[in-house]
């Protein structure tokens, strides 16, 4: 690099003794302002007011404690983080009034705060007071950031910082004019907000108020943590009552439609956690002319995140508890949003995208509008993908029967739905749950001819001795009766039949547990298999040989003695 002339030299030393002489005077015309302003009358009413005026002095104890911790964290923190001596001195320097020494007390917790993996004593929380309520700008962030990694690292227990009286200054700190500041409060707030205590806690003191204020920052950060600051004070329904009263709901709503993908999966879930109280409902569907119904179907094609997607399924799903409401999901054209949620490769988003369409599919109005044959491929995909997965295989099983009500019933018995439902079936470690929909919804299926000769094209060997098992399972009342309901209807054509002659015995078994059993509907069904199946010569002799003629004549006379006492019955009430 090039040395300068004598004449650019001699520029530059003109313009520091230019610097140097407006140094001054704009210092001393500082110090006179002060002056006259510290000797007006109106600053002696208040001492609080007067300790911003003056340079605080340094006492000798605090002098010497500084020294000492100064050295103490310039030799690497040599002594215990946690000893009675490191408390004092953060004790003498958080409560000076010189902001240096608080800086090297907020210094020193923010370090531990980073490194330390022990609970922080509760002794060392009464230092957070003074320093979160510091005057020093540096003081504030360090204390209230520190305070955040305690947090989030459980190094403090979250009922203990509320009930140390620290909640106050962590809010009065929303207010501030740092953004720095308000995100750290904002995210000791939320962080604080998880426990039910701290809820109430945080309603009580005024918290909801700056935290909506805050949800509009500029500043994303700030933004982020303060909305997941109401996200979590929704798990409590008092203070979802107090957040509706405070104009929470069109905040809420308006953030659906944030550039910010964090912002707008807290938002959707606080709005989720409201719509699961159906008291909610009125106020959120007026918001905005209903602009919130179409504001989260519009989220189910959110491209950024599909967390949001799955959380904008989830709240429609709790609004969805009308007729109307779900008709006018459906007028949204929110079809084809779903059915590219059902092949997302996220199974969360799968869960919630098909839970969304059952809630849908239960009003009859919709029901011919959501049956197409790209439906109807997407949910045969789900069972063949999620045999064992109880939530989708439920679900899935009640929108085939519910969409099988309507005048579209033949489309899918001939859609890949009958062969899902049959093999899931075989899955053994399906829920009992799962399992009372899937055979409830096949027993539905086969009432009609059509779908029965469906079915018994995909019967084979395997699918016969399971619906003969669970038949046999009477602990599985549903189940047994649905299983039994199915094998019913398709006796008579001659494929099943083939199959059912090599399990006579499974047969006989099960159907004389019908016969015998208390509920009426189980006998009758005994009876009416009974029936079709003697009409086979081979399972007629088979009958007479295992004596089931004779349990069938003990029902019939049971039943003779039953009408006759219904009718002894009718006759004395008539008279």
């Amino acid at each position: 690099m090039g040395q300068l002339c004598g004449r650019c030299l001699q520029l530059l030393r003109d313009f520091v003794a230019m610097v140097q002489r407006t140094s001054a005077e704009l210092l001393h015309n500082i110090k006179e302002c002060l002056i006259l302003i510290s000797s007006c009358s109106c600053l002696k009413q208040s001492s609080s007011k007067g300790r911003q005026l003056y340079k605080p002095i340094l006492q000798p104890h605090e002098r010497a404690t500084a020294q000492e911790f100064l050295q103490h964290i310039q030799t690497g923190f040599k002594m215990s983080p946690l000893g009675k001596d490191t408390l004092e001195a953060l004790r003498t320097l958080a409560f000076s009034e010189n902001p240096a020494l608080q800086q090297s007390a907020a210094l020193y917790y923010l370090h531990m705060s980073q490194h330390m993996n022990v609970p922080l004593p509760v002794e060392h929380l009464e230092p957070f007071y003074a320093l979160l309520r510091s005057a020093d700008l540096e003081v504030q962030q360090m204390s209230s950031l520190s305070l955040v990694n305690f947090l989030l690292e459980r190094n403090i227990d979250k009922e203990l910082v509320v009930q140390m009286g620290l909640l106050e200054p962590i809010l009065e700190l929303l207010e501030s004019g740092d953004p720095t500041v308000q995100c750290n409060s904002c995210a000791c707030t939320m962080t604080l907000a998880i426990s039910e205590s701290n809820q109430e806690a945080i309603g009580a003191a005024q918290g909801i108020t700056p935290l909506l204020a805050l949800a509009n920052s500029y500043d994303p950060r700030v933004q982020q943590n303060a909305v997941g600051a109401i996200l979590n004070l929704t798990q409590s329904e008092k203070i979802q009552q107090v957040l509706c009263k405070e104009g929470a709901l069109p905040i809420l709503t308006l953030l659906l439609e944030s550039a910010d993908s964090e912002v707008q999966y807290y938002s959707c879930t606080a709005l989720s956690n409201m719509a699961a109280n159906a008291q909610h409902h009125p106020a959120m569907l007026r918001t905005g002319d209903r602009f919130l119904l179409r504001a989260l179907v519009s989220l189910l094609s959110s491209s950024v995140d599909k967390q949001v997607s799955s959380q904008a399924c989830v709240c429609l799903r709790n609004l969805a508890t009308s007729a109307d409401t779900q008709a006018e999901i459906v007028a949204h054209n929110v079809l084809p949003k779903l059915l590219s949620l059902l092949a997302s490769g996220n199974k969360d988003v799968r869960c919630a995208a098909v839970a969304l369409l059952w809630i849908l599919c239960q009003h009859p109005r919709n029901q011919d509008a959501l049956t197409c044959a790209e439906l109807l491929q997407s949910l045969g995909m789900l069972l063949a993908a999620h045999k064992m997965d109880p939530v989708i295989v439920g679900h899935t099983a009640c929108i085939i029967q519910n969409l099988s009500l309507s005048k579209n019933r033949q489309r899918i018995v001939e859609s890949p739905c009958v062969e899902g439902l049959l093999q899931t079936m075989l899955s053994t470690d399906i829920q009992e749950d799962s399992l009372h929909y899937v055979t409830s919804c096949l027993a539905e299926l086969a009432k009609q001819e059509g779908a029965t000769l469906h079915m018994v094209q995909w019967m084979d060997e395997p699918l016969t001795k399971c619906l003969l098992r669970l038949a046999g399972q009477l602990e599985r009342t549903e189940p047994s009766f649905q299983a039994a309901s199915v094998i019913q209807h398709m006796i008579g054509h001659e494929k099943m039949m083939l199959l059912l002659k090599c399990h006579v015995k499974e047969i006989q078994a099960y159907l004389k547990n019908f016969l015998t059993h208390q509920e009426i509907r189980f006998q009758q069904l005994g009876i009416s298999t009974f029936c079709r199946l003697q009409e086979d010569p081979e399972f007629s002799l088979a009958f007479r040989k295992s004596q089931m003629t004779k349990l069938l004549e003990q029902v019939r006379q049971q039943t003779e003695e039953t009408q006759e006492l219904l009718r002894a019955a009718n006759c004395h009430a008539d008279s």
